[in-house]
């Protein structure tokens, strides 16, 4: 049990966090993770009262957690005056069930977590629709069978068993997704169409979550994205033109931040979001160089591109806040990533020698070779 804070009053939400190790996670990651879960909590308006882990070697079916650590966090809601707990490892359906009924108070996983965060920063028509689709396949495996649900029996000339309450529960969710499934298809074939009529090479941002790509775009493009130092701050497709030098532009996209652990569920509803990386000529891959766990972040990115489908289009690597890394550090990441291109997007360094280097590989994978019309003359009176 480590440090736990009094209660403010102010404060609407307070959780504990609650973190099982695995015996085959080493010690940093568990830790790099964590903190990227009180991140998560922050951005999600909750205020961390604190934190229980337990190494052990597989979690329990029942709570996760052994019984003699289910004490502790019991007493560290207590203590803070908590009232939501949340898992930083995904909890099945009887989990859930058993923690909410043995602490009396609301728990939630990781995988929940970031769906609330996606609910609250989602704007646009398209991301609406993608969070419900995401909230609704989730909710929909999550609700638990009782042994003890009766089937309502079949009338007079009636055959079958009847429908169970279950399938009363789920039959509404089950046709709103598929409802949203079908809006889904129509808006990702209208991006298509609208991708398929640009006269110019596509760029993608991709990276993991809070490595400064809306900064970026906004550096490059004057695109007045919005920028926040929290995670999640994009979710929609943000799509501005740069000029590279003369007939040689492109539109560069901003798109939506990976994390590790992303749920499956959600990278499948956002399908329409990220296929503008899927059909990308290339793709700006950017890291952020101060972060300690900087490699660890670039396979998350890496394995997420493979789930996308957009493993095989051309990538640049590109390593952003330079500004906030000492000169030794800087040395040691140009040493692990000789062929990244080092820019700050705060304070503009490194800019030029990006666009340059985009230019080439662009020109490199002949995205220019397809004749590019002139602009039509506007009409004299």
């Amino acid at each position: 049990m480590k440090q736990y804070s009094r209660p403010q009053e102010e404060a609407i939400e307070r959780a504990v966090l609650v973190q099982l190790i695995p015996a085959s996670q080493p010690p940093e990651e568990a830790f790099d993770s964590l903190a990227e879960l009180r991140r998560l909590a922050d951005t999600a308006g909750v205020v961390v009262a604190g934190h229980v882990t337990q190494r052990r070697r597989h979690p329990t079916p029942q709570f996760l957690v052994g019984e003699g650590k289910l004490q502790e966090i019991q007493l560290a809601c207590r203590h803070a005056d908590a009232n939501l707990i949340i898992t930083d490892n995904d909890l099945t359906p009887v989990q859930v069930n058993n923690l909410d009924q043995s602490l009396g108070i609301k728990v939630i996983d990781r995988t929940e977590l970031i769906l609330q965060i996606f609910a609250r920063r989602a704007s646009s028509a398209t991301a609406k629709v993608q969070v419900e689709l995401a909230q609704l396949e989730y909710l929909v495996s999550r609700i638990p069978v009782s042994r003890k649900q009766q089937r309502f029996q079949g009338g007079i000339g009636m055959r079958g068993p009847g429908e169970s309450p279950l399938q009363l529960r789920n039959d509404p969710m089950r046709k709103r997704i598929k409802e949203l499934k079908a809006k889904l298809e129509i808006l990702r074939a209208r991006g298509r169409r609208t991708r398929d009529r640009q006269q110019w090479p596509t760029a993608s941002l991709v990276g993991y979550t809070n490595a400064g790509k809306s900064t970026l775009l906004n550096a490059l493009s004057s695109a007045g994205a919005y920028v926040d130092d929290r995670l999640f701050a994009t979710l929609d497709v943000k799509t501005r033109q740069i000029y590279l030098g003369p007939d040689r532009q492109v539109l560069l996209a901003d798109t939506v931040g990976f994390i590790r652990h992303l749920p499956h569920g959600l990278v499948a509803s956002f399908r329409s979001t990220l296929d503008v990386a899927v059909e990308s000529d290339i793709l700006l891959l950017v890291l952020d160089a101060g972060d300690p766990h900087r490699e660890d972040h670039l396979r998350v990115v890496h394995a997420t591109l493979r789930e996308i489908g957009a493993d095989q289009v051309p990538t640049l690597l590109v390593l952003n806040k330079m500004d906030n890394v000492d000169p030794e550090d800087g040395q040691r990441c140009a040493d692990i990533f000789p062929e990244a291109i080092a820019v700050s997007a705060r304070t503009g360094e490194g800019l030029p020698a990006l666009k340059l280097a985009l230019r080439e590989r662009l020109e490199d994978c002949g995205a220019y070779l397809a004749p590019v019309p002139p602009p039509s003359p506007p009409w004299e009176c």
